[in-house]
């Protein structure tokens, strides 16, 4: 397929953007970085940079021709969430890049006449709030804090692709991979043997590996049975004090040491609710479409996203 992609040049992407080249599609990717593939070299990958984000963006020729040309998009785009303090400002960048930028895209694509036949949108498990308790299905409604409104927010301008569109919107939990995410700033803590549960070790991590998530973007993109919304977590969630004994046991490091989330709020203000306050999610349609998990159990994802950790 011919391919438009936007926010896939960070963490997902790094592994997102070989594999759907591996399977055959042509990708344009929109990026505010340039050309942030040059190694990959492929005539069938090509760049442009700019944020989709500014409408100024949305009159670029280049981009109107990839994305009239475009059999399928992706989008990932959006302002990783717990990498800095949400400050006024910040929170207002995080909801910006992803329900503006969705906004933009979708009135870009009604406004062609024979629109992508797919859109894949990304979306976040923050959408149903969080709790100690209760575990969450595509079913159960949005939650109430800040992360649920950005990702009501986002999957109701996704929902605006016109009607000749598929739309799949994936709600994605914890990504692991040892380039980037919530793994990359625990391993050298859990290396030195300082490592240990975030919090109160009782909050729920519903995690997928990263390569996994890239094989549900491409089911998803070529499978015109899937639609709607799914949740993107493998099948087991694990509490985070399971999490931190599961990843120092991988490591052969002790993970004893509690992380107090007083210390993270310093760090990361609000941002730090992300992994103090968690939800227990299923992905139960996606299993009812009969996906096969490469990693449904935590040790081995680990184990297979530690094992191509720099050290």
């Amino acid at each position: 397929m011919r391919l438009l992609l936007l926010g896939c040049s960070g963490f997902v992407g790094l592994e997102l953007v070989p594999y759907l080249l591996e399977l055959g599609h042509t990708l344009t990717l929109v990026s505010r970085r340039s050309d942030p593939f040059h190694a990959l070299a492929s005539d069938r990958l090509c760049s442009l940079q700019l944020d989709p984000a500014d409408p100024a963006s949305w009159q670029s020729p280049a981009l109107l021709e990839a994305l009239a040309g475009a059999e399928g998009v992706v989008n990932l785009a959006g302002e990783p969430i717990a990498e800095k303090r949400w400050t006024p400002a910040h929170r207002s960048l995080l909801m910006r890049s992803r329900s503006r930028t969705t906004e933009l895209l979708v009135q870009a694509m009604a406004a062609l006449q024979t629109p992508p036949r797919v859109l894949v949108n990304a979306s976040a498990v923050g959408y149903y709030g969080s709790s100690l308790e209760q575990r969450f299905t595509e079913e159960s409604p949005a939650g109430s804090d800040y992360l649920a409104e950005i990702c009501s927010r986002w999957e109701t301008a996704a929902a605006r692709c016109p009607a000749a569109s598929r739309l799949v919107i994936l709600r994605i939990g914890i990504v692991l991979g040892a380039d980037g995410g919530a793994l990359a700033k625990m391993l050298p803590v859990f290396r030195m043997g300082f490592g240990g549960p975030v919090g109160s070790g009782r909050q729920w991590m519903s995690w997928i590996h990263r390569h996994d998530l890239c094989r549900l973007v491409a089911t998803a993109l070529e499978d015109d049975r899937w639609r709607g919304t799914y949740n993107a977590v493998a099948p087991q969630p694990v509490r985070m004090a399971a999490f931190a004994s599961a990843l120092g046991k991988v490591l052969g490091r002790p993970s004893l040491l509690p992380v107090p989330g007083p210390i993270l709020q310093l760090l990361l203000g609000d941002g730090a609710q992300v992994v103090l306050e968690g939800q227990q999610v299923a992905p139960e349609r996606l299993q009812a479409e009969g996906f096969t998990f490469q990693y449904p159990e935590l040790d081995a994802a680990l184990a297979a996203a530690t094992s191509s950790a720099p050290h």
